[in-house]
């Protein structure tokens, strides 16, 4: 690798709006990276992600249409 052409790679804190924080690398030049949504609030991962139901509105086609 050629000297001097690389970004400087460092740790910093991640802080979300949740309140929840925990440390990842980066080349930006920043000390505290804020972000608005990590893995503790996201719905997807706490489990209360909801679902289309689509079952639904097939039989609401149907319905609609007679077949």
């Amino acid at each position: 690798m050629k000297e001097g052409i690389h970004p400087q790679y460092k740790e910093v804190d991640v802080v979300c709006a949740c309140g929840a924080t925990f440390k990842t690398g980066t080349t930006k030049n920043t000390d505290v990276i804020r972000v608005e949504i990590c893995n503790k609030c996201h719905p997807y991962f706490t489990g209360k992600q909801k679902l289309v139901d689509a079952g639904g509105r097939v039989d609401k086609f149907k319905k609609k249409y007679g077949i």
